[in-house]
């Protein structure tokens, strides 16, 4: 009797990408790759790494430099690859669909079918979360039918209904909120996909199971309102807090972010100048993360109610306090100033910088929101910029808590029509471009447009050419990234930065100066300078 040939042995690798100091990206071949060394790393925690955000083919992998090089990382996280995935556990979620999508007869066209085939197949399969970005709640579903897999349009849509359930390359996706998108539209749940209200907020968590269910377009749906999300404290008539007599840009709260959260699609968010946040609390003896008031540009006044202790940190907006019998006085910046009860204080534009950390002593009385107090412009989610009539309260500061006479600022503030240097890490998508594109990317000065917020600040200057055109599959950024979309015109990310992203990334400002970059003012110009030249390493595990 013949022996049967055994099947050859297998060494799955890696590679290691570089991002940031403190991070890196892990490239893998396949989705059951990414996903079975995502599991055997939870399963085994690496001391030292901290958060790791899954993607279609990567694992960006968060680690602390003291307690664990890169290039051990590397090592430990490789002696994990060639795993099987276990299966599934995860809970099953029914979502019903109406087939109404207004792409759903050119699917069929580009399929060869008819809608009704891409209807039974798309409701015929088990999906599992793989992974959630793009926007919070939103999930990336794989396990479908292969032969559902379409490209993105080549046009993207500017608004794209929340609940449009849709098909892009080997997945399928629902929208959780109104937004632009490129995936191809089948149909819409009426479900909630993203509700701060919900525990988990997230319907879908990373390792659920899903059918979609078919309701057809006479169907009906019963959807529970909403509960109404918690508000801040109402402020007592006795207590101590500000009103607000006029704002200029959107004035949010912002604190250090909702860290741990790339599960339900979260970024960090939180102040866009992390150190001027710490230096206004540290000021007036709060602890360095409590909420305070990102100002851009000026632009807001408030009345004192009560007493209280202000500081003024980061961009170096003037200060005028005008009392209740009529006193005018200017305030410093960066020292502790006390208030008294009807005071009147207006922050003007600062001649330099963007953005003002505004603390009272004791904090401002404001509900967080999935943990944070932090506004996210882009996931919509935190606090309500202020208005004019707004009463904010303070709360009572804690015993024994030290008011800092006055600190010198760790950045110089940027000025309209200025050169600033960043310091870059090349990576992890150097290698996407062409020479010239990377020597034009640092040798150039990149114009700040004014189309630029806490998102990102898009740049202006010489595109840069792609050596590599096929499309990314998503993948986790990080702040700080300069991602280079089909324009060649680079994007760099700020706090509200999207968790994952389609296309690659040149370099990553390190991380010593992202509070700078989140000073820039539009009208300052950028020159990039590589502190890391762009080196991948491939790592060879376990043979399977």
């Amino acid at each position: 009797m013949q022996e049967s040939t055994p099947a050859p042995l297998r060494t799955p690798s890696m590679r290691v990408l570089p991002v940031r100091e403190d991070c890196v990206l892990v490239e893998l071949s396949d989705l059951g790759e990414t996903l079975a060394l995502f599991e055997a790393l939870q399963e085994h925690p690496v001391a030292g790494v901290g958060e790791i955000i899954p993607a279609a083919r990567t694992l960006l992998i968060e680690f602390d430099p003291l307690e664990i090089s890169a290039e051990t990382l590397g090592s430990v996280v490789a002696s994990h690859l060639g795993g099987d995935r276990r299966a599934s556990s995860g809970s099953l979620v029914e979502i019903p669909v109406h087939y109404d999508g207004e792409d759903l007869a050119e699917v069929a066209a580009i399929l060869g079918v008819t809608s009704e085939d891409v209807i039974r197949l798309h409701g015929a399969a088990d999906y599992l979360v793989a992974f959630t970005g793009f926007a919070p709640g939103f999930a990336y579903l794989a396990g479908g039918d292969p032969r559902l897999a379409v490209p993105r349009r080549k046009s993207p849509r500017t608004h794209v209904p929340a609940g449009a359930v849709g098909l892009a390359g080997e997945f399928t996706g629902v929208y959780p909120k109104t937004s632009p998108g490129g995936w191809q539209l089948i149909g819409t749940t009426p479900l909630s996909m993203f509700d701060i209200d919900r525990d988990p907020a997230a319907l879908l968590q990373p390792g659920s199971r899903v059918r979609f269910i078919d309701i057809g377009n006479a169907g009906s749906y019963e959807i529970k309102a909403p509960i109404k999300a918690e508000q801040s404290p109402a402020m007592a008539e006795d207590a101590a807090g500000i009103e607000i007599l006029s704002v200029g840009l959107p004035v949010l709260f912002q604190d250090l972010g909702r860290s741990g959260q790339a599960n339900q699609g979260i970024s960090r968010s939180g102040a866009a100048d992390r150190g001027a946040l710490k230096m206004a609390n540290r000021l007036v003896g709060n602890p360095p993360g409590a909420p305070a008031l990102e100002v851009t540009l000026g632009g807001l006044t408030f009345r004192m109610r009560g007493r209280g202790v202000l500081a003024l940190a980061g961009a170096p907006a003037p200060v005028s306090i005008v009392s209740a019998g009529g006193a005018r006085l200017t305030a410093p910046h960066n020292q502790a100033v006390a208030l008294d009860d009807g005071d009147v204080v207006t922050l003007a534009a600062p001649p330099a910088g963007m953005r003002s950390y505004l603390a009272i002593r004791g904090g401002f009385a404001v509900a967080p929101v999935l943990g944070s107090a932090a506004t996210d412009t882009l996931a919509q989610i935190g606090p309500a910029p202020l208005a004019a009539g707004d009463h904010i309260a303070i709360c009572d500061a804690p015993v024994g808590s030290l008011v800092t006479m006055d600190e010198l600022p760790s950045v110089s503030m940027p000025r309209a029509g200025e050169e600033v240097v960043l310091d870059v890490v090349m990576g992890p998508r150097t290698d996407w471009f062409t020479e010239s594109a990377v020597e034009s990317f640092l040798s150039q000065t990149w114009q700040v447009t004014a189309q630029s917020s806490r998102v990102g600040i898009r740049l202006a200057g010489e595109a840069l050419e792609r050596a590599i055109t096929k499309e990314l599959p998503s993948e986790a950024t990080v702040h700080g990234a300069i991602q280079v979309p089909a324009s060649g015109q680079p994007v760099l990310f700020l706090a509200d930065h999207p968790l994952t992203g389609g296309y690659p990334v040149i370099a990553n400002v390190a991380g010593y100066h992202l509070d700078l970059a989140g000073q820039i003012p539009v009208g300052a110009r950028i020159r990039f300078n590589p502190t890391h030249r762009f080196v991948d390493r491939v790592i060879p595990g376990k043979q399977t």
